[in-house]
């Protein structure tokens, strides 16, 4: 029969009755929750000289679904244009259930706003640059996001009383 230290007794990983409370977040589950492919100006954009320029916009939602149970969204809307007009315009939300026991409170909101979206954006950026090719036009790969830098700042910059920058709830 094994021994019990004290040590053994102080790890609430390691209860008599063999419940795991120790913090776990786990992706359940990823998908396109919503997409759309636009080329507005088709056939004639594939004859156009000018070189397009690119918005591309991202938002981040977090919301419970059920016990324990998250989804955090991407959304990336990316739109090119060109002097003769819109090439083409990009609109994909992207999410991830995710799955959370034992994590305290104040933890949830930078897992959902700056981990949850750099696990999501590969698969997110993928998804855009195969609608892009498949609309015509060379694959847009999109740059890596920094989502941990952007949400740092947006901390920093609540702290600091910037009235004019959203509070960290659903944006990064």
């Amino acid at each position: 029969m094994a021994e019990e230290t004290s040590s053994d007794l102080n790890n609430p990983a390691l209860q008599p009755n063999g419940e795991d409370t120790s913090p776990a977040i786990g992706l359940i589950s990823q998908y396109v929750k919503d997409m759309s492919f636009e080329n507005p100006n088709a056939p004639a954009v594939y004859q156009w000289q000018s070189a397009p320029q690119l918005d591309v916009q991202f938002n981040i939602s977090a919301e419970g679904v059920g016990d324990n149970l998250y989804e955090v969204a991407l959304k990336v809307d990316v739109t090119s244009k060109g002097d003769e007009g819109t090439a083409f315009v990009v609109d994909l939300k992207y999410a991830g259930l995710f799955g959370v026991r034992n994590v305290p409170d104040d933890q949830l909101q930078p897992f959902f706003l700056a981990e949850a979206p750099r696990i999501l954006f590969p698969f997110a950026r993928r998804v855009i640059a195969d609608a892009v090719r498949d609309g015509g036009f060379p694959p847009l790969l999109l740059e890596p996001i920094d989502f941990h830098g952007l949400f740092m700042q947006q901390v920093q910059a609540q702290g600091e009383g910037q009235a004019d920058i959203p509070a960290p709830v659903g944006e990064a």
